[in-house]
């Protein structure tokens, strides 16, 4: 497509010297906002996905993708419940639990935090629980040898394995002075880190006949947790489900109770998107600016080319190789720059949070202890492909003009 001696022409004017000096200036901001762009839009994408994907993992990992509760009171006979939903297509696992929110007080310290009462064959099932034990075990959960708490709560009340916690119920005894709020000391057996600051600092799981006991639903459960095969799908098997239970129940998909949330992060993922084309937008706009003054700068030599045979294709294809190489070298610069980012972006982190002596992904805002940048192939090659035709389409007006400059008038005003 391109010859020898065209490819020639467009790389020595594409090289610095003393009369076009500022026009090779602008070619390199052009070359340098367009790797820019490409390598920030790559890794903040790359982010965003890590970041959903992570956080949907392990909310959904920990909660389940379908909660089913009752409407006005616990959910007795639950085992026969619990068979029939298991039967239903596309349920992995549906498990009871009994929940509720207790005062935890320990070290000089009280805080609010959820207890979730499980067997323990159920939280042994749990990947993002049983893999992530930092201290202890869950050997003997079921039999009630202890609770289970996160890295986060257990640093904040300086809690070890075999430490003592004092939770506080809220429903408590009935007395003749009224009724007294139901206390009890339980021994930690094992602490667990998720990687979600928000559910390390405020769950606790109770093994689940103790759980009973603690917030008096004896024989009875207050949730039933669902796992599906496939979460998108959650919303449809919800509805199933509800028609299962029957109308005492409420039941919700995670859509439903994290949909605001997740919806949050795809409109904040599409505006990031926007914002940080224009970077690449820019840096067309650049080359553009750059050929039409290199265009003008270099009129006799295309005059001189023209009256020595050269025809207006040529001259074309010379100017729109120049503008075409500096999108082509700077969008593959961007992509390596990004990969290279996204591989090694936790160790980044690090190294930045030590230099400057601040923590760049704080937990507590961002609620997950690692940086997570998750690629998406294709979204990439989007975005390869989209800086490129941008890249190609701000070199085509300087080329045609450069094809349309008249030999004669540009040799006569020389």
């Amino acid at each position: 497509m391109f010859d020898a001696f065209e490819r020639m022409i467009a790389g020595r004017y594409l090289r610095s010297r003393r009369r076009e000096g500022f026009v090779s200036v602008i070619a390199g901001f052009s070359f340098v906002g367009i790797a820019l762009g490409v390598a920030t839009l790559i890794i903040v994408m790359a982010v965003m996905n890590g970041f959903r994907q992570d956080m949907m993992s392990r909310i959904l990992g920990v909660n389940g993708h379908i909660d089913v509760s009752g409407r006005t009171y616990a959910i007795s006979d639950y085992d026969k419940l619990l068979g029939e939903i298991k039967g239903l297509k596309g349920v992995l696992s549906a498990v009871p639990v009994v929940q509720g929110q207790v005062m935890a007080s320990g070290q000089g310290r009280a805080a609010g935090v959820l207890v979730r009462g499980a067997r323990g064959e159920d939280l042994k099932d749990r990947k993002w629980i049983a893999d992530h034990i930092l201290d202890g075990t869950l050997d003997g959960f079921t039999d009630g040898d202890g609770i289970a708490v996160g890295s986060r709560l257990a640093e904040n009340y300086n809690l070890s394995v075999g430490s003592d916690l004092t939770l506080l119920a809220p429903k408590g005894n009935v007395t003749a002075f009224g009724a007294v709020p139901r206390v009890q000391t339980f021994k930690i057996a094992a602490i667990f880190n998720v990687g979600m600051s928000d559910f390390d600092a405020s769950i606790i799981f109770m093994p689940l006949p103790q759980a009973q006991r603690f917030f008096k639903y004896p024989d009875s459960i207050t949730n039933i947790e669902i796992h599906v095969e496939n979460p998108d799908l959650a919303r449809f098997i919800a509805k199933d489900v509800q028609q299962l239970t029957g109308p005492d129940t409420r039941v919700l998909s995670w859509e439903q109770t994290n949909g605001p949330f997740f919806n949050a992060l795809q409109v904040e993922r599409n505006v990031m998107f926007m914002i940080l084309t224009l970077i690449i937008l820019v840096a067309a706009f650049n080359i553009i600016s750059g050929l039409i003054m290199l265009v003008k700068d270099k009129s006799r030599d295309i005059a001189i080319l023209r009256t020595m045979g050269a025809s207006r294709g040529t001259i074309m294809r010379i100017f729109f190789m120049a503008g075409a190489s500096i999108g082509f070298v700077g969008t593959m610069l961007g992509f390596v720059l990004g990969v290279l980012f996204c591989d090694n972006i936790e160790a980044i982190r690090q190294f930045v949070s030590a230099v400057t002596g601040t923590d760049v992904f704080s937990p507590e805002i961002y609620y997950l202890t690692k940086m997570p940048a998750k690629m998406d192939w294709n979204e990439t090659l989007s975005v390869l492909v989209m800086a490129l035709a941008l890249s190609f389409a701000a070199t085509l007006y300087p080329s045609w003009r450069a094809a349309k400059t008249d030999p004669v008038d540009a040799l006569r005003y020389e």
